[in-house]
């Protein structure tokens, strides 16, 4: 085989591991950014090696894309941003092949938006050992290698993300009914859009959280927080009441449509054809246990195109 034609074989191995390695980065990041950066980065990584002394193609792109995620955990920036708590996961569209296997619960969970917010608090190697392990099923020896650990540190690591995790998520485990999911955030937002603050109120959790990027108000430094179900009805309401000076601010009329982002309910704010907002949903004991905001334009310009790709039901408000 002439060096060209090799050239295009090795492409081709590295292509059909682009998905699998670009979900694996997206777990380990929380941003669809900057997966596509790590993992454009291991391909320039696998151009330049010597592909004939790589016996096992498939681990050895793993072992580089996480420690090249990792590289980016322990960044002086990455801490910075996620110091501050100006951070929230970028939210994929259901089907996104960025969301990788889906098989399990542990699958599913390892990408929902609360265990990519919870692995905030997991250093980066439990953040590693856990994916690896949760979403896509390594041995700890297969661990080890890719992180240049112990087996025995490994499995000490996954006990410490687990528990943690476990702990944190305690609350809202378990998965929904997708159709009582949808009637739960419908409900909702027609609480929230006709001004029944009371409604609202029945539909959270007694101990229901509210988390927004504030970049619908200009604020993209912190995030916006709210923890009681008055507070958070209180914010749905005035958020939810359509003004001309909203309209102007967000360049016009809006369709909010319903989704399901990252296996979650969601609800999405359309300007014509482009996402300018998505508001997801945990719902645990057939109530709203926390709602998360997300406007940042850097962070929907994925789903934005996986939108403008898929054929939507018809929305629940068409004119906002």
């Amino acid at each position: 085989m002439d060096s060209t034609a090799t050239d295009r074989f090795d492409t081709s191995r590295f292509e059909a591991s682009r998905n699998r390695l670009a979900s694996l980065a997206y777990r380990l990041l929380g941003s669809a950014a900057d997966a596509e950066d790590a993992v454009q980065d291991a391909f320039l990584h696998w151009q330049a090696v010597d592909r004939q002394r790589i016996k096992v193609p498939e681990a050895w792109l793993t072992k580089v894309v996480t420690n090249l995620c990792l590289d980016r955990l322990r960044s002086a920036q990455a801490r910075r941003e996620r110091t501050v708590g100006a951070w929230l996961p970028e939210p994929l569209l259901a089907g996104d092949p960025m969301l990788g296997p889906a098989d399990t619960f542990e699958q599913r969970e390892s990408v929902s938006l609360a265990v990519l917010t919870l692995m905030q608090r997991l250093s980066p190697l439990e953040r590693a050992v856990y994916v690896l392990r949760e979403a896509f099923s390594y041995s700890h020896a297969e661990i080890a290698e890719i992180l240049d650990i112990t087996e025995s540190v490994s499995q000490q690591h996954l006990h410490r993300a687990r528990r943690r995790i476990t702990t944190a998520r305690r609350r809202g485990s378990g998965e929904v009914d997708p159709a009582s999911a949808r009637r739960i955030v419908e409900e909702f937002l027609a609480a929230a859009s006709s001004g029944r603050t009371e409604r609202l109120v029945a539909l959270l959790t007694d101990d229901a959280t509210a988390i927004s990027d504030g970049a619908g108000a200009g604020l993209t430094q912190t995030l916006l927080r709210y923890d009681t179900p008055q507070r958070i009805a209180a914010a749905a309401r005035a958020g939810f009441k359509p003004t001309p000076a909203k309209r102007r601010l967000a360049g016009g009329p809006l369709a909010i449509h319903y989704a399901l982002v990252n296996g979650a309910p969601a609800i999405l704010f359309l300007l014509g054809d482009q996402v300018v907002g998505a508001m997801a949903f945990d719902i645990t004991g057939g109530k709203i246990a926390t709602v998360r905001g997300i406007a940042a334009p850097t962070r929907l310009a994925r789903l934005t195109e996986a939108w403008r790709q898929h054929e939507p039901d018809p929305p629940l408000i068409p004119e906002w």
